[in-house]
């Protein structure tokens, strides 16, 4: 469990980051920005990482958490990124990271 304390850490902190860069922008600063975009998903992709190395026993604990989907979105930044659909990638800022958050802060208190 401390490994999994760690990688949680390391979710939120990847989290933080996101947040931080996208500081409230907008969906047009995002689409217009290579180096957000990079930033953003480079954090994205760690994150990913992480929820990979957590164990099964804390992921059955948390299923608010859809684990099996982030694993699969990790996938797709690491070996398909030339695939990667920035729209997408907004959508899972705007409509996914947020719940995820919440869930991790949970995790953390």
């Amino acid at each position: 469990m401390k490994d999994d304390q760690l990688y949680i850490i390391h979710i939120s902190e990847c989290i933080q980051r996101i947040e931080k860069y996208l500081g409230g922008g907008s969906r047009d600063a995002f689409m217009a920005s290579d180096l957000l975009q990079d930033a953003i998903i480079r954090n994205l992709q760690t994150m990913a990482e992480s929820t990979t190395r957590v164990s099964e026993e804390l992921q059955e604990k948390h299923p608010e958490i859809d684990w099996f989907k982030i694993r699969g979105f990790r996938h797709v930044l690491v070996h398909d990124y030339l695939g990667v659909d920035l729209g997408r990638i907004w959508n899972i800022l705007a409509n996914d990271l947020p719940s995820l958050k919440t869930a991790i802060e949970k995790m953390l208190e």
